[in-house]
This record gives structure tokens, C-alpha cells and sequence, in this order.
């Protein structure tokens, strides 16, 4: 249960970005008052959706600090590239062959993602180059990714293994030169 209350499963996907404090340090821990400290200072993330101008992230964060009085509030860029998010829309060939792909491997359907929220340079590719993207995780929902214990299934690597090996055999068959794009 995340996201702005109200909205759908599918609206918190395509259309919310999320905003993460990742450190936070305040204070002086060696030595705590029990004041107000005089000084902060935050690292965050914002991972976007399509739509959103990755280059104006700072400048608007800074318009909106102004107009609500916190001025003195220093903001900077992590020195990491601003990425923009992408999306490949579900019902695009790529997405579609790759379904059946993984259908036929792994004997279910995949759950499918049609963002990717700007954490990864495929913006490079999916829109510079305008090539379709198809990103294929091996993992799952308590996996810990990013954090601390983080693990990976012995079942889920030997299933990853057999879905990217489908996807490669599956790729070099007739019925993919159908997705090749003509010169």
C-alpha cells in the first residue's frame, strides 16, 4: 500500500513519481542537545514516470522551496546523471513477442511493467535511438533488492536462467524478423 491515496494500482505505475529520503543527517550524535539543531542535510531520490522533464527536477524544486518561504534552503545536484523515465506500451510487437516468449519458457505469463522510472539509462536507447526496450527482472517482491539481506532464490536464478535462454533462442527463429525495423 503506497503511493497518493485515492489512486489505482495502475495510476500509481504510469502516472506517480515516488521520492525517497536515502540519508539523513541532523545534529551532532556525539554530542546531542535537546534543541533544535541549526543545521540538516538530506540525500533523496526522485524516480520519474514518462512526462516529466528530468532536467527541470531542480529548478522546480527550488521555484516551489521560494514560493513557500524556505529560501535558505541550499539544494544540489548528487553529481549523477538525470535519467528520464520511459515506457514501452504494453500492446507494442516487442512486448507482445516477449510475452509469448517467456509464456512458452516458463509455462505462465509475465507480469508486465510497461515504466521504467529513470533509475537506468534506457532513455538513451528507447528514446535517442528510438529502439523498443524489453527489461527482464529475476526477482521477487521480498528479495530485499537494494537493501540490506538482500537475496536471489536459488528456483528464481535457474528460472531466470531458462526464461533468458528462451528469449535468445526464441529471437534467432523466423517469427522474430517480423520485429526488425526496416532500414
Amino acid at each position: 500500500d503506497w503511493g497518493e491515496p485515492g489512486l489505482t494500482p495502475a495510476e500509481r505505475v504510469y502516472g506517480w513519481p515516488s521520492f525517497e529520503v536515502l540519508a539523513f543527517r541532523t545534529g551532532d550524535p556525539e554530542r546531542p542537545v535537546n534543541a533544535i539543531p541549526p543545521r540538516a542535510q538530506a540525500v533523496c531520490q526522485l524516480r520519474t514516470v514518462v512526462g516529466i522533464d528530468a532536467e527541470d527536477i531542480l529548478p522546480a524544486l527550488r521555484r516551489h522551496l521560494d514560493s513557500h518561504g524556505f529560501g535558505m534552503v541550499r539544494i544540489a545536484p548528487s553529481g549523477d546523471m538525470a535519467m528520464a523515465a520511459t515506457r514501452l506500451e504494453p500492446d507494442h510487437p516487442w512486448v507482445q513477442w516477449a510475452v509469448d516468449s517467456v509464456a512458452r519458457t516458463i509455462g505462465r505469463e509475465p507480469a508486465i511493467l510497461p515504466n521504467l522510472g529513470g533509475s537506468l539509462p534506457n532513455d538513451v536507447f528507447a528514446e535517442l535511438l528510438e529502439l523498443p526496450t524489453i527489461w527482464v527482472p529475476h526477482s521477487y517482491a521480498g528479495c530485499s533488492q537494494h537493501a540490506p539481506n538482500e537475496h536471489l532464490l536459488a528456483p528464481l536464478a535457474r528460472e531466470g536462467l531458462r526464461l533468458m535462454a528462451g528469449l535468445w533462442w526464441d529471437l534467432g527463429e523466423a517469427d522474430a524478423q517480423r520485429l526488425v525495423r526496416p532500414a
